[in-house]
């Protein structure tokens, strides 16, 4: 599999996995300037930004791509996605991870990953 396909793939299992645990999906894969948020949902009154990140290796861990460079873009891609629809909602940021193949894989959904830096955007 490609690695756009297997993104695609990762991030299909993500929504079918989001909306079975109650959330509403807003939009996908928002963009403003170079950034894009994967996934954009709604539960419980709170507006959640979801990255999802899929490897094909089951050795691999995807959090590793969630560094502190990444982190920093999507709350530049939340802040703008807020200030362009002006949500007065609660923000969340979730991280799921998928490895693995369609034969067999591995999702992982942590839910409130992480707590935006402190820091003027």
């Amino acid at each position: 599999m490609k690695t756009d396909e297997l993104g695609k793939w990762g991030e299909e299992l993500a929504v079918q996995h989001l909306m079975g645990q109650g959330y509403a999906i807003v939009q996908r894969n928002w963009r403003v300037d170079h950034f894009e948020t994967d996934i954009v949902a709604m539960k419980n009154g709170r507006i959640i930004f979801v990255e999802v990140k899929t490897r094909s290796d089951q050795n691999s861990d995807p959090l590793e791509a969630i560094d502190r460079k990444k982190i920093l873009n999507l709350v530049r891609s939340a802040n703008a996605y807020v200030q362009m629809y002006d949500i007065p909602h609660e923000i969340q940021f979730d991280v799921i991870t998928v490895t693995g193949s369609q034969a067999q894989y591995r999702l992982e959904h942590l839910p409130d990953a992480f707590t935006p830096p402190l820091k003027s955007y």
